[in-house]
């Protein structure tokens, strides 16, 4: 294994309802997987643990210097419709081999927000995704997969046996 630096982002792009913005976004902010816990002091221990309690609500969004009306027009769309959104990343080592890195993330687009409009300067418009799946993989490996129902970590599910115990399984 080479010594160099490894996976180092050199580009990425991002698919609004399978439409690529390559060259319109300008920022990309990936679902932070974030485990929610709590602090628990029980009768006979000396001090506190956290508990793992499954996940924080994720918040990705992307910024746009385009004011792309097939974006815009992904807001206030009826309950119950979500829209796919990838990011993609070209991951590159120091010796030139290319990693490809793809974040898969279906929901709806909570806001857009058209920000300032100044003359003589480029304008920035921010997007807020609200996400019910999400799914990270990089060689085509699954690093991540996540929904309201399970968690997956390099394929294998973190909540197949509490799904089992809720005889949810099949």
């Amino acid at each position: 294994m080479s010594e160099l630096p490894r996976y180092i982002l050199r580009d990425c792009t991002i698919f609004v309802d399978t439409y690529s913005k390559i060259g319109q976004a300008s920022e990309i902010t990936l679902p932070v997987p974030s485990e929610k816990v709590e602090e628990v002091r029980n009768a006979g221990m000396v001090m506190p643990i956290e508990v793992k309690l499954g996940f924080e609500k994720m918040e990705p969004g992307f910024k746009m210097t385009a004011f792309d009306p097939q974006v815009i027009k992904l807001v206030g769309l009826k309950p119950g419709v979500e829209k796919s959104f990838m990011a993609t990343g070209a991951l590159v080592d120091e010796d030139g081999t290319v990693h490809p890195a793809v974040a898969y993330m279906r929901g709806f687009l909570k806001s857009h927000d058209p920000g300032t409009w100044k003359t003589g300067e480029v304008g920035e418009n921010d997007h807020n995704i609200s996400i019910r799946y999400y799914k990270l993989e990089v060689d085509g490996e699954e690093l991540l997969e996540v929904d309201p129902f399970n968690v997956s970590v390099g394929g294998v599910s973190q909540t197949g046996d509490i799904r089992a115990a809720l005889l949810l399984n099949g």
